[in-house]
């Protein structure tokens, strides 16, 4: 799964890799080390500029809400718990079958968190003792240091108790896609712990190769079948995971040093 995630790139980074066309100064947000559901977050989108004459679509930075609200929900409250989507049904399932055809997205990242269970606490569990487990935070992050790109879907949602001219009459929010963990060896692995994605938990973002971008990003492609060639996984191999402090934890933590490198996963949280 992805359930918080580091993005820390300038929107002007941000607008050389992806050739964006139009982003808004005024929507500029702080680099954020931990990003959590419900939060604004940068979303790459190709979709003709409001009020334009021409219609063509254009190359986007845009700020979303994290948690998708379906157009047709009548509250906006499970957005918080639709933070992702499954690749194998996201063509299916009533949430998000609308926007996979023809509202996609890239959110760019730095890499994403994930938290494994140590041992201990493991065994703990199995002895039905009662303590909460304590786990080692890891961070995934491509290998060259390149951005991750996770694929994404946005919607558009009308808040019908607010008149048309308020400025939060409507929501644009976001979720990302989600695959299999790959299971072959990591480009770099820790010295102690996993040695592959999957070690550290059976889901992952979906991350789009450069070379898919463009087509991801088409609102022009909305056949289900060819789109569903695009959620194939990356080339094994591209990615790194170390682990970091259990600071990144707390939601309220928020600093480049929640990516610092430890040595070796916490006391009380060995894989």
């Amino acid at each position: 799964m992805c359930g918080r995630y580091a993005s820390s790139r300038r929107p002007e980074d941000l607008a050389g890799i992806f050739e964006i066309e139009k982003w808004d100064p005024e929507e500029t947000l702080v680099p954020d080390f931990n990003v959590a559901p419900t939060k604004e977050v940068y979303a790459v989108l190709d979709r003709p500029v409001k009020d334009a004459a021409d219609r063509s679509p254009v190359r986007q930075l845009r700020t979303l809400k994290w948690g998708l609200v379906p157009s047709w929900s009548k509250t906006p409250e499970g957005g918080a718990r639709m933070i992702n989507a499954r690749a194998e049904t996201v063509s299916e399932k009533p949430s998000y079958r609308r926007a996979f055809s023809s509202r996609r997205c890239i959110l760019p990242a730095d890499g994403y968190y994930e938290w494994v269970t140590g041992v201990g606490e493991r065994d703990l569990e199995v002895e039905g003792k009662k303590k909460r487990p304590r786990k080692q935070p890891y961070f995934v992050t491509p290998a060259d240091g390149s951005v991750f790109a996770m694929a994404g879907l946005y919607e558009f949602w009308r808040d019908r108790t607010l008149p048309d001219e308020h400025p939060l009459a409507w929501w644009v929010t976001c979720t990302v896609i989600t695959t299999e963990a790959e299971t072959a060896p990591l480009a770099v692995a820790p010295d102690e712990g996993p040695r592959s994605l999957f070690d550290i938990h059976p889901r992952m973002p979906l991350m789009l190769t450069p070379d898919r971008w463009d087509a991801w990003l088409d609102p022009a492609r909305t056949d289900v079948d060819d789109l569903k060639s695009l959620l194939a996984p990356p080339p094994e191999g591209l990615m790194r995971a170390y682990p970091v402090s259990t600071s990144v934890s707390n939601v309220r933590n928020n600093g480049p040093e929640l990516l610092k490198e430890l040595e070796g996963p916490e006391e009380g949280t060995l894989f």
